[in-house]
Formats: C-alpha cells, structure tokens, sequence
C-alpha cells in the first residue's frame, strides 16, 4: 500500500507539475472536529473527539478553473479512548490516548464544474508528525507512551473527501483518512489479543470549514 501511495504521488507530481500555476495560489484558513479510532490497539477501543486547525493552499492546475493542488499544515487531534465496566457495572477504567501532530495533507482536488459553487472531490496522501502523546488512566501499564504503547513519532496515511464550496470561497468538506502506518510499533500483546499483532491503523473522520481568500 505504501509503494502504490508513492508511486500514484510521484505520478500525479510528474503530469501535473508543468501546468501548475503558482502565481495564481490562494490562501486559506480551515479548522472543524474530528473523530478518531485506531485499529486492532487498547481492546476494547473507543472513539476520541478532537479537532483540527491551520492553513491551506490553493494552487490550480491547467487552464481550466476545476483542478488544484491544496495542501495544509494543520494541528490535527487524533487518538482513541478506551473504557470497561466489572460485573456489577462499576467502571474499571476511563483510558484516553490522546494523539496530536502537526499533519500535512497534500490533496488533488476536483470541482465537478467550473461553476463558480461546486461540489467537489479530493484524495492524496497525509503526513503526521507526532508533537505530543498523553495516555490517561491506561486499562494496562504496558499501554504507558513510556512503556511498548509508544506512538510512531511519523504516521503516513490517506484521505479522500468530498464537499461543497460557495462561490469558490467559503467550503465545507467531509473526509476520512486512513493510516497506514503502525501507529504503536511497539505494541504487541498478541498472547492476550491476537489484533495486537497487527498493523494499528490510526483512521480519522473529519468535517471541514474552509475559507479562502481572494
């Protein structure tokens, strides 16, 4: 999966890159919530609500005003929670692994039209930089940052959406990313939970409010 993510970048970088237009960039301002599990990690798993921040790029592509480039530097919240409950309904635990980077999507975008208030799409690869890791009230010592449950301090992913923009100005986008990175390397408690063996893919659905300037 890695390979076809680097190849389809490399791709769409070679076609395209001779009919960027740089000059005609736009620049815009994003943030919205996020929801966030990562697969196959701190059984049972529960979701972790979040957010996401930052700046975007518009940059078009060709003559025609239907396709760009659009990447984003972001503060992006992403992570899990974990809770259990004993026999008589007393909760056991109320984990929260809280994962926060600073992420750089780099998206191809495509309106539908070239109408000025368009639905459109997008896909392209995420980067994640760790910038902090928090782990409360773990359901097991191991899970500690400290310990095996250490998050992977680079998680590379990618992200499809779609949404809809008003005047090319003010947009609003659902997306979902997926990680294909181990996001705890580490972390392996297979003998108690044969998941724990397998790749933990950090997967985020988010809801974008963009405004880009003229």
């Amino acid at each position: 999966m890695k390979k076809l993510l680097l190849t389809s970048t490399l791709a769409l970088s070679t076609l395209s890159f001779a009919q960027i237009d740089f000059r005609s960039t736009r620049f815009g301002v994003t943030a919205g919530p996020n929801y966030s599990r990562v697969k196959n990690a701190h059984n049972p798993s529960g979701p972790r609500f979040t957010a996401h921040g930052g700046f975007l790029a518009l940059i078009p592509i060709g003559k025609a005003n239907q396709f760009y480039l659009q990447p984003e530097v972001l503060y992006y919240g992403a992570g899990e929670t974990g809770k259990d409950k004993d026999a008589k309904g007393t909760a056991g635990y109320d984990a929260v692994y809280a994962n926060n980077y600073l992420s750089v999507p780099v998206y191809f975008k495509g309106y539908f039209s070239e109408a000025e208030s368009e639905f459109f799409g997008m896909v392209g690869p995420r980067f994640n930089f760790l910038i902090d890791q928090t782990v409360k009230n773990e359901s097991r010592a191991i899970y500690k940052e400290d310990a095996l449950g250490k998050a992977n301090s680079l998680n590379l992913g990618i992200g499809i959406g779609m949404g809809y923009s008003y005047k090319r100005q003010l947009e609003v986008a659902f997306k979902y990313d997926f990680g294909l990175s181990d996001t705890y390397p580490d972390l392996d408690e297979s003998k108690l939970d044969p998941n724990s063996a397998k790749n933990k893919s950090e997967q985020v659905l988010s809801l974008s409010v963009s405004y880009i300037f003229k």
